[in-house]
């Protein structure tokens, strides 16, 4: 229960914060051409608004909604979430949004889209500036990688190294690797030493989609951190920082080894154990005796900085800045390669609603990963916001090109229809969304 409220408390900060920059871009820009805003809400508020506070001379109310699935702010003279049509069958006001020139306008509607945006480019750069940069290069993993059942099915094998996909190397593990190796016709790996060629299916993201498991991960050596007093290992000469590689001729990694010895005491053999260890590149061969078969007594090192090859760079402020946007320009990039999955079978299943966009979040309280996510949400937002859909800012931004092309204004009439439309559409997607995460947390 504490792992709940401490993932939902991240969410409901984070959408906080997206939610009110997306608004103030919006407002801002309404500002900017003199247009009245006479509301900016954080979440809704149908029937019910916990706090509102109207500043003397002004003519916006700031209020904070119980609903927590968005915010707005409700401009003058605008057909939106509110479906204020009785304001629209007044005479136009010269500080309403409908009586500014369409440039101004389509600048109005695009603010909280610009703004979502530039967040996650400036939250990406402090990210750089206050902790770096780390990774673990994939070419350099010692012992390659372990694959799920898919990726083994298309001729993955455990223990392969990832080199390329059509020939582009490999730098880091990451959503843009998976999207190169599915999009592949041929990854290379290293195995055993050789260079080797996978050939990838066209139908590689449905069936891993479908599998909904993790494509690979690093293999983790088993280095010994400490040794119990008057163990087998110790008595037989093993020290701590030696890694163990083969247990009985077989090379084995972290998990490998724990899950073989488990899987032995289960079953209760008692046959002597060989294992083989390096120490400083050396290799050496042990037999324990039978009745140190499940208590050897070595204990592992779990810190993986020190079991897999790590690169870390460090960034000055004005270094963080083109780094940050870089990084944010790559990940909006690869977020719109992702999306064509969602139109397949598997893909409609994996949509996840505001229980599978919390569980991204640490169960630990994390800045570093807090922010980090609040980055990528802040550029989920800004894209799916800029989607030609009515209701949501690309639908108004597609009726203003429209009209800026055509010098011809949709009437009133067809704005309050494709408002309700977009609304419709947005509803059955938010409750598709979440039954999704419900089915998936029944089954």
């Amino acid at each position: 229960m504490e792992t709940f409220w401490i993932r939902a408390l991240q969410l409901i900060l984070s959408l906080s914060l997206l939610v009110i920059i997306h608004e103030m871009g919006h407002f801002l820009f309404a500002k900017l051409f003199k247009t009245r805003v006479e509301k900016f809400c954080l979440f809704f508020d149908p029937w019910l608004t916990l706090f509102k506070f109207k500043p003397k001379k002004s003519d916006t109310e700031y209020a904070i909604g119980w609903l927590p699935l968005g915010g707005y702010v409700k401009i003058s003279g605008m057909i939106d979430e509110s479906m204020d049509t009785e304001q629209m069958k007044q005479p136009v006001k010269p500080w309403e949004f409908r009586a500014k020139p369409a440039w101004q306008r389509l600048l109005i509607m695009v603010g909280g889209v610009l703004f979502n945006f530039l967040l996650a480019l400036f939250i990406y750069a402090m990210i750089l500036f206050a902790w770096g940069d780390t990774y673990i290069p994939v070419q350099k993993a010692p012992l390659g990688m372990e694959f799920n059942e898919t990726a083994k099915s298309v001729g993955f094998r455990d223990g392969d190294i990832l080199l390329s996909a059509d020939g582009v190397p490999f730098e880091r593990y990451d959503g843009d690797m998976l999207t190169d190796i599915v999009d592949a016709r041929e990854v290379t790996v290293l195995r055993d030493g050789r260079e080797a060629a996978v050939y990838i299916p066209d139908d590689m993201m449905d069936r891993l989609l479908a599998d909904s498991v993790r494509f690979a991960s690093y293999r983790i050596p088993f280095v010994v951190d400490s040794l119990a007093a008057g163990s087998p290992a110790l008595m037989a000469g093993m020290m701590p920082g030696d890694s163990i590689t083969h247990l009985d001729g077989r090379q084995v990694s972290y998990f490998d080894f724990v899950e073989t010895m488990s899987r032995r005491k289960e079953q209760g053999e008692s046959r002597r154990l060989t294992l083989t260890y390096t120490r400083q590149g050396v290799a050496d061969t042990l037999a324990l005796a039978a009745d140190s078969l499940y208590r050897i007594g070595v204990y592992p090192c779990m810190d993986t900085d020190k079991l897999l090859p790590v690169v870390h760079t460090d960034y000055g402020f004005f270094a963080s800045l083109p780094a940050g946007i870089r990084l944010g320009v790559k990940t909006l990039s690869g977020y719109v390669g992702q999306m064509k999955y969602l139109f397949s079978k598997e893909g409609a299943k994996q949509l996840g609603g505001f229980g599978t966009i919390g569980s991204i979040f640490p169960a630990t309280w994390d800045w570093h990963q807090f922010w980090y996510m609040t980055a990528f949400l802040s550029i989920i937002l800004a894209f799916m916001n800029i989607l030609p859909i009515p209701a949501l800012d690309g639908g108004h931004v597609l009726f203003l090109i429209y009209e800026i092309v055509t010098r011809r204004k949709p009437s009133d009439r067809f704005m309050e229809r494709a408002q309700v439309t977009g609304m419709i559409i947005l509803f059955g997607l938010l409750i598709w969304a979440n039954l999704n995460d419900v089915l998936r947390y029944l089954l």
